[in-house]
């Protein structure tokens, strides 16, 4: 069996949430997928479920985190181009997110980073292997 990651994320909307997500390019798994969470295919074996804050707190004791205020996690995807960082930023912009910080251009990595409609915090790579310098 492959080892699959599962983040877990509340959501205060689940359609919305979704809506944002199908117009930045992403899929959703039908079978992990009801009225209180969706499974949001980030990557083969990757995935984030959101969850409505109702189910969520099912699976914790402690309060969810006002993201707001307080920084919960920072999820960060690697993809195949500069360009397609800048597509997914733009895309989460236009439909609601808030862009955080610059664009931070190291040569060899390329990154932006936005907060979608909950305030999670996600960030998005090019990272050219072949120019990765020897000590970092």
């Amino acid at each position: 069996m492959e080892t699959k990651i599962f983040l877990n994320l509340p959501v205060k909307d689940l359609n919305r949430s979704i809506s944002f997500f199908t117009q930045l390019g992403f899929s959703f798994n039908p079978q992990f997928t009801n009225d209180k969470g969706t499974c949001l295919v980030i990557g083969k074996n990757i995935n984030a479920m959101l969850l409505t804050e109702e189910f969520y707190k099912t699976f914790t004791h402690k309060e969810i985190c006002n993201t707001a205020t307080a920084s919960e996690v920072i999820i960060s995807v690697q993809i195949e181009s500069r360009d397609k960082v800048n597509q997914i930023i733009g895309d989460a912009v236009k439909n609601g997110a808030t862009e955080y910080l610059e664009a931070k251009d190291y040569g060899w990595m390329y990154y932006r980073s936005f907060f979608d409609l909950d305030g999670h915090h996600w960030e998005f790579s090019f990272i050219n292997e072949d120019q990765i310098p020897d000590k970092m």
